[in-house]
């Protein structure tokens, strides 16, 4: 058995309050994760053409406020 389904046997073996728990942990790890992953991909210009993209269209009028 991988380490990830022994991982995954795991989990499903939590009780209720536990898998409560372990969710909120993964939660809060996973939007770092993301977070960090935004963060550089913005660092090394990967988001440029995206970025330039809405400035065009809000500039043409075809933005609206959130």
């Amino acid at each position: 058995m991988s380490e990830l389904e022994q991982l995954e046997q795991q989990v499903l073996n939590l009780p209720p309050q536990d898998l409560a728990q372990f969710r909120e942990w993964f939660l809060e790890f996973d939007a770092r994760a993301w977070d960090r992953q935004i963060e550089a991909d913005l660092k090394e210009g990967k988001l440029d053409g995206l970025i330039a993209e809405a400035r065009a269209e809000s500039k043409d009028g075809k933005a609206r406020e959130l």
